[in-house]
């Protein structure tokens, strides 16, 4: 069951960090409103392509997590530490999915803008199943 579970998050993990990685160097400008929150008609914030980076950095440690609790990579490491850090990560997206109850998540309460749309049907969805996979992946 990993094997089943893992490698499919390993290629979603890989493919939203270079996402990410294409964002901070400046391609995809048109899609901002479907990946920022919104407030007022104005983004919530603006990451900055550092920002960006960091987040895409995270996404690939989650990416060698997953591959390292598969036991394709880092045998040097204890087999411990890749079993709790999936674990943690799968924390990590449920708590995306959730939300801050206020723009992100399925409890927020600002819905009527297009990344609030998208992130009920898209990007808080994606969010639950990657964890729920992740748990699976942690338990095989």
């Amino acid at each position: 069951m990993g094997y089943a579970l893992g490698i499919p998050v390993a290629a979603i993990l890989a493919m939203l960090g270079l996402l990410h990685v294409a964002w901070a160097c400046g391609l995809g400008r048109g899609a901002l409103r479907l990946t920022i929150p919104e407030v007022g008609a104005r983004p919530a914030f603006a990451p900055t392509p550092l920002i960006t980076l960091a987040v895409a950095a995270g996404l690939f440690a989650g990416l060698a997590v997953v591959l390292g609790r598969l036991e394709l990579w880092g045998d040097f490491l204890p087999r411990r530490l890749f079993g709790a850090a999936t674990w943690a990560l799968a924390a990590v997206f449920l708590l995306r999915a959730i939300g801050e109850f206020r723009l992100v998540g399925f409890f927020k309460r600002i819905r009527d803008t297009l990344f609030a749309r998208w992130d009920t049907r898209l990007y808080s969805p994606l969010c639950l199943a990657i964890a729920l996979a992740l748990v699976g992946v942690a338990l095989s």
